[in-house]
């Protein structure tokens, strides 16, 4: 394999434009598996992170997949082991609100004893993911990251494509992995057009210290106005996610913390206990953006910048992770039997394996959010019945674990 010069007109196997969790944790795998790549990082090393209050459910294969980066014992004493799903309808219900509960009995005997997944603080994935990185990119010359670095454009030809910086710098490559987000500057530049979505409303976040044990139980309470939800954390602490509407949101956010607790705990302290703010709060604007093709020419799109969903059940994350694996596996294959891996015949076989998933993935976000965020007359007999059936009813708890766990035999090989 080709080093990744830039001095070199040799080109390199892959150049990744954006270094979060996907394009991070796809860097150290790739080289990990002989892929000379550069990672183009526009992040300034000097300058202080960014406020950070999310917490990512990384569901068991995501986890796998983790680990094979090598990111797991740098994560020790920040995560918190997810035993179970819970959701709940709320609003106003003649014989109660009906919910339902699945957890690690769900799953096959032979799991392996591990749970449906990992509460990872985002800070602290990304944190992780830099260090394993940045101690590749010091011992192995087929890894090179550049940092306060940004894309400009992309110059197609016959053969490599070439990636330009805003600098000037010029990167011959055979591939280029578009990592870069929701506003993906590698999507415009390729013409790929985006479906959008704005659900007028925007979600509340903030972690919260708790009373009483979270026992390790995600739990989600939808009401008329959107769900509330609490993804559980070490120390009895959680993640929260308030869905409101727009505006409402951003007026808790900016609230004494005084007022935000006692708004919380007048709601919600039936459900979740008696809640008291644990640093920052935030609020974020929630809308959905698919892309209209995950690939361009010697261009895969992974993550954000080819589905930004609902993050309703924290399957957004888990999604980009799918593209990861699937995305090595297929370049993986392809140079064993001599293929080039950013060809458009293997591409095309990246966008089918991931397409459905995502556009399957996002719309049953939607359809859930829509049935459940309403004090519909009719539809609340209609969701009662089926969470009650799928709280008895055992082969279809078992499969909503295993597809909630990213634990089935089609995923890609670093997840299985």
């Amino acid at each position: 394999m080709s080093q990744p010069s830039l001095s070199s007109n040799e080109p390199v196997d892959l150049v990744i434009v954006g270094a979060g969790p996907v394009g991070t944790s796809l860097a150290v795998l790739a080289v990990q598996r002989g892929f000379s790549t550069i990672l183009i990082d526009a992040r300034d090393p000097a300058a202080a992170p960014a406020m950070d209050t999310r917490t990512f459910a990384i569901v068991r294969g995501s986890w796998r997949m983790l680990g094979a980066t090598g990111v797991h014992p740098l994560l020790e004493g920040v995560i918190a082991p997810l035993n179970g799903l819970e959701a709940v309808d709320g609003g106003s219900h003649v014989f109660g609100a009906p919910g339902v509960i699945f957890g690690n009995e769900d799953l096959p005997a032979d799991n392996d004893g591990q749970p449906l997944g990992q509460m990872v603080p985002s800070a602290d994935l990304q944190k992780a993911l830099d260090e394993i990185a940045g101690q590749i990119a010091g011992t192995d010359e087929r890894l090179t990251i550049l940092q306060k670095a940004r894309f400009k454009t992309l110059e197609e030809g016959p053969g490599p494509a070439t990636v330009v910086l805003e600098d000037g710098t010029r990167i011959r490559t055979r591939l280029v992995a578009a990592c870069d987000g929701v506003n993906s500057s590698v999507r415009d530049a390729l013409g790929i057009g985006t479906e959008d979505h704005d659900y007028g409303k925007s979600v509340f976040a903030a972690n919260v210290k708790l009373d009483r044990p979270h026992e390790g139980i995600a739990r989600q309470l939808f009401m008329p106005e959107g769900p509330f939800a609490t993804l559980p954390m070490p120390d009895n602490k959680a993640n929260l996610a308030w869905y409101m509407k727009r505006g409402a949101a951003e007026a808790l956010a900016d609230m004494p913390v005084e007022d935000i607790e006692a708004e919380l705990n007048a709601r919600f302290e039936d459900f979740a206990g008696h809640m008291t703010i644990d640093g920052p709060v935030i609020s974020y604007p929630l809308k959905m953006r698919l892309a209209r093709a995950m690939t361009g020419p010697r261009v895969a799109l992974l993550g954000d910048a080819a589905h930004r969903i609902n993050p309703l059940a924290g399957q957004g994350l888990n999604l980009g992770f799918k593209d990861v694996a699937a995305l090595i596996d297929i370049m993986v294959e392809s140079r064993e039997v001599g293929l080039d891996h950013g060809a458009a015949p293997t591409l095309e076989r990246y966008q089918q394996w991931r397409r459905f998933d995502m556009t399957s993935v996002a719309l049953f976000m939607d359809v859930i959010d829509r049935a459940f965020s309403n004090d519909n007359a009719v539809l609340k007999p209609l969701r009662g019945l089926a969470l009650t059936a799928a709280n008895r009813i055992g082969p279809l708890r078992r499969a909503m674990a295993r597809q909630a766990s990213a634990d089935q035999t089609h995923l890609p090989s670093l997840m299985q």
